[in-house]
């Protein structure tokens, strides 16, 4: 069986095996924004060989705190006990940064989104989070 990308991190570089939940949320978010993403270009490039510009104004709709809120929002109802637990927990976070184009709002649900990303990386639950951000891009896309 294939190994995963954080598997193979951390055997590479002797890292520890730590509980993700013990991280705080915005180290999960700052994990968790590059888990999605990935994600999300991971689905536009192989969808087909396409200009780097065209793949990057795909992605860009769905990596923006708006779209992020929208998905989580969308997505409530269908998250476990510790998955909503981790969401609260980056949604309250005290961040010292604010979204461009982004409600205060949006941006602090988006953070909550990508905490619970993060988490679920590191957990190493990718299908689980595959499946999060499936469901999520179909209840919310037009």
């Amino acid at each position: 069986m294939e190994k995963s990308l954080r598997e193979l991190t951390g055997e590479a570089f002797s890292l520890p095996d730590t509980d993700p939940a013990q991280f705080s949320p915005l180290t999960l978010a700052y994990i968790g924004d590059a888990a999605y993403e990935l994600v999300i270009r991971t689905v536009f490039v192989r969808r087909g060989n396409a200009p780097v510009n065209k793949l990057n104004k795909k992605a860009v709709k769905y990596a923006c705190a708006k779209k992020q809120s929208e998905m989580i929002t969308a997505l409530k109802p269908d998250l476990t006990e510790t998955e909503k637990t981790i969401y609260r927990r980056g949604r309250n976070a005290t961040s010292h940064t604010k979204a461009k184009n982004a409600t205060t709002a949006d941006y602090r649900r988006a953070t909550g989104f990508e905490a619970v990303m993060g988490y679920l990386y590191l957990k190493g639950e990718t299908d689980r989070l595959v499946a999060l951000v499936k469901l999520g891009a179909a209840r919310t896309d037009s």
